[in-house]
C-alpha cells in the first residue's frame, strides 16, 4: 500500500478492513452494545440497525428481499449450511454435482456427503480452468439434489457462467437446488440475483474478502428454497441460524457492501494494472505461464506458474523485498502438496510447485504494481541460478535435464 514499507498483494486471502467500515462498527462495540433480540428501547434501536444492514446487503445482491439474506460467521459456514441444509430438506434426492477446483469449504463438504452415501459427480476442468457446458449438462439428472459450483476461482480468478448453468439446471428439473460460492467475486463485480443470477437458489460470500472484518458472511436463500438450519438453538435469522447476532460485524459488512458499489469504477483501474503487470512479466521472465489467461477472470487476480522455481522460495524472496503474496488458497497454506486447483488444470510438473498468486484491491497503487514488476524477475532469476535444471548461461532449461 502507498506510504508503507511493504506491498500487500494477497487480497484474495483477506483484505484490509476499510476505515469507513471500522468507523461504522465502532458504536456497536460500546454505547450500542445491546442484544437486538431484547425488547427495551435501546435494544430495539440496535435491532433497527441490523434490519437496515440486511436491507443494504439485499440491495447489494440486486434488490432481493431482505428476508432472503442470512447472516453467518463466514463463507465456510454459509457453504456448509447450503449443502447440508439442502440435503436435510430434500432426503429423497441423493445426487450432488460439484467441480474439481472448488474451495475446500465446498469440496470437503461434498466429500463428506459422499461418505454418507450420496452420489457425487465431480466435473473436471481444462488447462484454462473451465468446465464445458456440454459436460455440465451431461452430469445433470432428474434426481440431482444439488449443484454447487463456484462463481470465481480463489486461486486463478477464473469466472464461470453460473447464471446460465443455474438456468439449465432449473430447465432440467425445477427441484434441483443450485448453489454458488461467490466469495471471490463479491465486491469485484455485480451480483444480480434478480437478473443474471435469477435462477440461483443459494449464494455464499464472506466479508473479509471485501474490506469487512473476518468473522461475518452471508448466505442468500431464495424464497421457496427448502433448507434446514445448520445451527440450532435460537430463533435468530428467522429461525434459520441460532445464536445472537454479531451486530458490529453485520453493520461493518453492510458498510463494505455500500463501499463496493461506490468503488465499482476502481475495478477498471485495477484490471488495467493487472493486465499491464501480466504483459510485463510474460515479456521479461522466460518460461512463465499465466493460469487462466484468455478466459474471464476477476479483475484483481494474476496467477503465475513459473517453471523450474519453487513457489515457497519465491514467497520468501518476495517478502524480503517487502512484497506479500501467496501460492494459492490461504486455507491450504503450510501444505507441501501442489494445489489441487493446479493439478486439476494439468499444470506441467516443472511449474506445479512454482505458482504465485498476486491479488490486488482498491488500495493497490500504480507504484505498488510497478515495484512488483521490477522485483519479480530478479527473484525468479536468482532462484533459477541455484537450480540444477536451469542453464544460467543461456537462460533456459538444461538440455536433456
Amino acid at each position: 500500500m502507498s506510504g508503507s514499507k511493504w506491498i500487500y498483494a494477497d487480497n484474495n486471502a483477506t483484505t484490509m478492513v476499510a476505515p469507513e467500515v471500522v468507523e461504522a462498527m465502532q458504536p456497536y462495540f460500546g454505547r450500542e452494545f445491546f442484544n437486538p433480540s431484547s425488547m427495551y428501547e435501546q435494544a430495539l434501536h440496535v435491532a433497527g440497525a441490523v434490519k437496515q444492514a440486511r436491507a443494504d446487503v439485499a440491495a447489494f445482491l440486486g434488490g432481493v428481499d431482505p428476508t432472503e439474506v442470512l447472516f453467518t460467521s463466514c463463507a465456510t459456514e454459509s457453504n456448509n449450511t447450503a449443502i447440508f441444509g439442502a440435503a436435510a430438506a430434500n432426503p429423497a434426492r441423493r445426487h450432488i454435482i460439484t467441480s474439481s477446483v472448488e474451495h475446500p469449504a465446498v469440496m470437503e463438504v461434498c466429500r463428506e456427503m459422499q461418505r454418507r452415501g450420496y452420489e457425487l459427480t465431480t466435473l473436471p476442468v481444462d488447462r484454462q480452468g473451465r468446465i464445458t457446458t456440454a459436460e455440465y449438462v451431461r452430469a445433470l439428472r432428474t434426481d440431482t439434489l444439488l449443484v454447487s459450483l463456484m462463481q470465481a476461482n480463489n486461486e486463478t480468478g477464473v469466472i464461470w457462467p453460473v447464471g446460465e448453468w443455474a438456468r439449465i439446471a432449473k430447465e432440467t428439473d425445477a427441484g434441483i437446488v443450485f448453489h454458488t460460492d461467490s466469495t471471490q467475486l463479491a465486491g469485484k463485480a455485480v451480483l444480480d440475483l434478480n437478473g443474471a443470477l435469477q435462477h440461483v437458489d443459494l449464494l455464499s460470500f464472506s466479508g473479509h474478502k471485501m474490506h469487512a472484518p473476518k468473522g461475518v458472511g452471508v448466505l442468500f436463500v431464495r424464497r421457496g428454497t427448502a433448507m434446514r438450519p445448520l445451527l440450532l438453538g435460537g430463533h435468530q435469522e428467522n429461525g434459520r441460524r441460532g445464536g445472537t447476532e454479531n451486530v458490529p460485524y453485520i453493520i461493518g459488512l453492510a458498510r463494505a457492501c455500500r463501499l463496493a458499489e461506490a468503488h465499482a469504477a476502481e475495478m477498471v483501474r485495477i484490471e488495467k494494472w493487472r493486465d499491464w503487470l501480466e504483459k510485463k512479466l510474460v515479456e521479461t521472465v522466460p518460461y512463465v505461464e499465466v493460469n487462466g489467461r484468455g478466459v474471464p477472470r476477476t479483475p484483481n487476480t494474476l496467477h503465475l506458474a513459473c517453471h523450474y522455481v519453487e513457489g515457497e522460495s519465491m514467497l520468501t524472496e518476495l517478502n524480503s523485498y517487502g512484497i506479500c503474496a501467496s501460492t494459492g488458497s490461504a486455507c491450504s497454506s503450510g501444505s507441501l502438496e501442489p494445489s489441487h486447483v493446479l493439478r486439476a488444470m494439468h499444470i506441467p510438473f516443472t511449474a506445479l510447485h512454482g505458482s504465485i498468486r498476486l491479488s490486488f484491491s482498491v488500495y493497490t497503487t500504480e507504484e505498488d504494481v510497478r515495484r512488483i514488476a521490477e522485483v519479480f524477475p530478479l527473484v525468479v532469476n536468482n532462484l533459477r541460478r541455484m537450480s540444477p535444471y536451469w542453464d544460467q548461461k543461456n537462460n533456459r532449461p538444461r538440455q536433456g535435464g
